[in-house]
Protein backbone atom coordinates (compact mmCIF):
# COMPACT_ATOMS: atom_id res chain seq x y z
CA UNK A 1 0.00 0.00 0.00
CA UNK A 2 1.00 3.43 -0.97
CA UNK A 3 2.24 5.78 1.38
CA UNK A 4 0.57 9.15 1.03
CA UNK A 5 1.93 12.69 2.34
CA UNK A 6 -1.08 14.41 2.19
CA UNK A 7 -4.52 14.52 3.62
CA UNK A 8 -8.42 15.38 2.56
CA UNK A 9 -10.17 16.89 5.35
CA UNK A 10 -13.63 18.55 5.33
CA UNK A 11 -15.28 21.10 6.91
CA UNK A 12 -19.48 22.59 6.38
CA UNK A 13 -21.41 24.90 7.52
CA UNK A 14 -24.85 26.29 7.10
CA UNK A 15 -25.43 28.19 3.77
CA UNK A 16 -27.66 31.77 4.05
CA UNK A 17 -30.95 31.52 2.84
CA UNK A 18 -31.65 32.94 -0.19
CA UNK A 19 -28.50 32.08 -1.81
CA UNK A 20 -28.26 29.90 -4.96
CA UNK A 21 -25.62 27.72 -2.88
CA UNK A 22 -28.29 27.82 -0.20
CA UNK A 23 -30.68 26.56 -3.02
CA UNK A 24 -28.74 23.66 -4.50
CA UNK A 25 -26.99 22.60 -1.93
CA UNK A 26 -28.17 23.76 1.84
CA UNK A 27 -24.21 24.03 3.21
CA UNK A 28 -21.20 25.32 2.29
CA UNK A 29 -18.41 22.58 2.23
CA UNK A 30 -15.02 22.96 1.68
CA UNK A 31 -12.37 19.99 0.89
CA UNK A 32 -8.71 20.49 1.49
CA UNK A 33 -6.02 18.72 0.79
CA UNK A 34 -3.17 19.39 2.91
CA UNK A 35 0.62 18.01 2.71
CA UNK A 36 1.38 16.65 6.02
CA UNK A 37 5.10 17.53 5.86
CA UNK A 38 5.11 21.44 5.75
CA UNK A 39 0.89 21.70 6.39
CA UNK A 40 0.18 23.56 3.43
CA UNK A 41 -3.13 23.73 1.46
CA UNK A 42 -2.33 21.74 -1.83
CA UNK A 43 -5.45 21.79 -3.05
CA UNK A 44 -8.89 23.06 -2.13
CA UNK A 45 -12.43 22.78 -3.46
CA UNK A 46 -15.78 24.12 -2.61
CA UNK A 47 -19.83 23.99 -2.35
CA UNK A 48 -20.00 27.41 -4.84
CA UNK A 49 -22.14 27.56 -7.79
CA UNK A 50 -19.97 29.69 -10.28
CA UNK A 51 -16.92 27.96 -11.46
CA UNK A 52 -15.09 31.46 -11.65
CA UNK A 53 -15.83 31.55 -7.55
CA UNK A 54 -14.48 27.78 -7.23
CA UNK A 55 -10.66 29.01 -9.08
CA UNK A 56 -10.84 32.37 -7.25
CA UNK A 57 -10.84 30.60 -4.10
CA UNK A 58 -8.10 28.10 -4.94
CA UNK A 59 -6.05 31.22 -5.96
CA UNK A 60 -6.39 32.44 -2.05
CA UNK A 61 -5.89 29.43 -0.02
CA UNK A 62 -3.14 27.28 -2.23
CA UNK A 63 0.11 27.44 -0.84
CA UNK A 64 -1.17 28.85 2.78
CA UNK A 65 0.49 27.43 5.48
CA UNK A 66 -1.55 26.39 8.12
CA UNK A 67 1.30 26.99 10.99
CA UNK A 68 0.70 30.66 10.01
CA UNK A 69 -2.78 30.25 11.91
CA UNK A 70 -6.39 31.05 10.73
CA UNK A 71 -6.69 34.67 11.65
CA UNK A 72 -4.39 35.73 8.19
CA UNK A 73 -6.58 33.59 6.06
CA UNK A 74 -9.72 34.71 7.27
CA UNK A 75 -8.72 38.16 6.99
CA UNK A 76 -7.54 37.60 3.49
CA UNK A 77 -11.27 36.00 2.52
CA UNK A 78 -12.73 38.95 4.44
CA UNK A 79 -10.70 41.67 2.07
CA UNK A 80 -11.12 40.07 -1.12
CA UNK A 81 -14.76 37.57 -1.14
CA UNK A 82 -17.70 39.55 -0.67
CA UNK A 83 -20.97 37.56 -0.77
CA UNK A 84 -23.66 36.80 1.60
CA UNK A 85 -21.82 33.42 2.12
CA UNK A 86 -18.66 34.51 2.96
CA UNK A 87 -19.36 33.47 7.18
CA UNK A 88 -20.33 30.18 6.40
CA UNK A 89 -17.40 30.02 4.15
CA UNK A 90 -15.19 31.22 7.24
CA UNK A 91 -17.13 28.68 9.54
CA UNK A 92 -16.43 25.89 7.11
CA UNK A 93 -12.96 26.55 6.77
CA UNK A 94 -12.29 27.22 10.42
CA UNK A 95 -14.12 23.45 11.23
CA UNK A 96 -11.40 21.79 8.18
CA UNK A 97 -8.83 23.11 9.74
CA UNK A 98 -9.71 22.53 13.10
CA UNK A 99 -9.96 18.59 12.30
CA UNK A 100 -6.61 18.93 10.70
CA UNK A 101 -4.76 19.96 13.60
CA UNK A 102 -7.38 17.84 16.11
CA UNK A 103 -6.02 14.71 13.55
CA UNK A 104 -2.40 15.69 13.22
CA UNK A 105 -1.81 15.81 16.94
CA UNK A 106 -3.93 12.00 17.38
CA UNK A 107 -1.14 10.78 14.59
CA UNK A 108 2.16 12.38 16.54
CA UNK A 109 0.99 10.65 19.84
Amino acid sequence: MQTLDTVLVTGYAKAPQGTSMYEMYKHAGIVLEVDLNEHKIINAEFTFVAELTKKYFQKLLIGYCLKSGIEPLIARIQSFYFAPSQQAIIVALQAAIQRYWDNVKQMNT
